[in-house]
């Protein structure tokens, strides 16, 4: 019998759940989230810079002649990001050297406004805006309209290109008009 005894003692003490501690739920801390990393897809396109560009001008005139030559210039501008949409102005000047069957494409200046959008290294835009021409049988002012892309090589340097067609009614009062397609590579300073 001692030996039923001890054995339901044993039994009894091993299924009684042991208390330690006091009577209270357990308070169970939260484990702390991680920090969430924020991706920055565009990059700031904002602030001023200066640049020099080289291309082709292809020119044709509505008395039949044509022609094309090499350009190059310079150009100046400002860009505001306003977050992932650019909008800036620019002027820039091509001279050139386009022989158009006895009369000469001299040089092309403009004044631009660019619209784009910031995809982080690269600024895709269009642009618009005035253009001067000078050439041999005189100046004339029409417009012009295009793209552009410009890729952030780092914080100070970008390179890009364009293309942009002109449109001019009445070259030096000779009443002939003239179509112009530039395209254009570029690199720019930023300030």
């Amino acid at each position: 019998m001692t030996r039923i005894v001890s054995m339901a003692a044993i039994a009894a003490a091993l299924s009684t759940p042991a208390f330690a501690g006091n009577l209270e739920e357990p308070v169970v801390e939260p484990v702390p989230a991680a920090p969430v990393t924020v991706v920055q897809t565009g990059t700031d396109w904002t602030g001023a810079y200066i640049g020099g560009q080289i291309g082709q001008l292809d020119a044709d005139t509505s008395n039949g002649l044509s022609g094309d030559d090499v350009s190059y210039g310079i150009h100046a501008g400002y860009n505001y990001d306003f977050g992932q949409f650019v909008l800036g102005g620019e002027l820039d000047y091509d001279a050139t050297d386009t022989d158009l069957g006895g009369a000469t494409v001299d040089s092309v200046a403009r004044a631009k406004v660019k619209a784009g959008y910031d995809f982080g290294p690269v600024l895709a835009y269009v642009t618009g805006g005035v253009a001067q021409v000078d050439t041999s049988v005189g100046d004339e002012t029409g417009e012009f309209y295009g793209i552009g892309m410009a890729y952030r090589v780092n914080e100070q340097w970008t390179v890009g290109g364009e293309i942009l067609e002109h449109d001019f009614d009445d070259l030096g009062g000779s009443g002939i008009s003239a179509d112009a397609t530039t395209i254009s590579l570029r690199a720019s300073y930023r300030f």
